[in-house]
């Protein structure tokens, strides 16, 4: 009897214990990843970091801008993304219960500015991406990565910008004068394809897709010159069309 007795306080004293010690833990734990004071040097070099690879995303956007209008503000914004992540980054780093808080607060933030074209999207990501690695503290993969993704970025996007689309819109009387554009297209440009025909009264308007160097200029003039064309209208497009 006494044997059990003993048994059963010694398993509570264990209970106890594991307990204690958990409790121990945990509250250990928080107060290791509290720290009242952030070393000003680990601020300046992580900022200063982030500022420069988001000043590299920045050279490259402005270089391989393929889009109709480019905003600097966007591009600039870009560097902004970087920096204040990485700020909010090491605030979370050096205190637990206050990363908590800003997981919080931050899901709250709603964006509606609209984007336009997938890569700026990509883009944002980086920057953001960049912000998180450095105020983490992984500088090294911040820096090659960013070397990795900008290489890639710039063969692919540079690359399928050397031939420019084009929007090409025709009005002819008839049919004759419509062979002769489409003669004159498949001498003059590398592929082209008909996107739209519309057939009135007398009048024939063609709105066709291309793919031109430089040559835009001399081309449009052929065009006009043909007997039956009344006007042809060029222009330059990103791409996307909607018929």
């Amino acid at each position: 009897m006494m044997s059990a007795t003993t048994t059963t306080a010694a398993a509570a004293a264990t209970t106890n214990d594991t307990t204690t010690n958990f409790t121990d833990i945990l509250k250990k734990s928080v107060t290791d990843n509290f720290v009242s004071d952030i070393s000003i040097s680990k601020i300046l070099i992580t900022m200063a970091v982030s500022f420069l690879i988001g000043f590299f995303i920045f050279l490259l956007y402005k270089r391989v801008f393929s889009g109709v209008l480019y905003s600097k503000s966007f591009n600039v914004s870009l560097i902004g993304m970087s920096l204040v992540t990485s700020m909010i980054i090491i605030a979370i780093n050096s205190n637990l219960v206050l990363s908590l808080g800003m997981v919080g607060a931050l899901s709250i933030v709603r964006f509606r500015t609209p984007i336009k074209d997938p890569t700026d999207l990509i883009f944002l990501f980086w920057a953001t991406s960049v912000g998180i690695v450095c105020g983490a503290g992984f500088f090294t993969l911040a820096a090659i990565g960013s070397i990795i993704i900008g290489l890639v970025m710039f063969l692919f996007i540079k690359r399928t910008s050397i031939e420019t689309p084009y929007l090409l819109v025709v009005n002819c009387d008839g049919d004759e004068s419509e062979l002769a554009v489409h003669k004159q297209l498949s001498t003059s440009v590398k592929r082209f394809n008909v996107k739209q025909k519309t057939i009135t009264n007398g009048n024939i308007e063609m709105t066709l897709e291309l793919r031109l160097d430089d040559k835009e200029g001399s081309f449009v003039n052929q065009l006009s010159g043909i007997a039956g064309v009344k006007n042809a209208v060029l222009i330059s497009y990103s791409g996307d069309y909607v018929s």
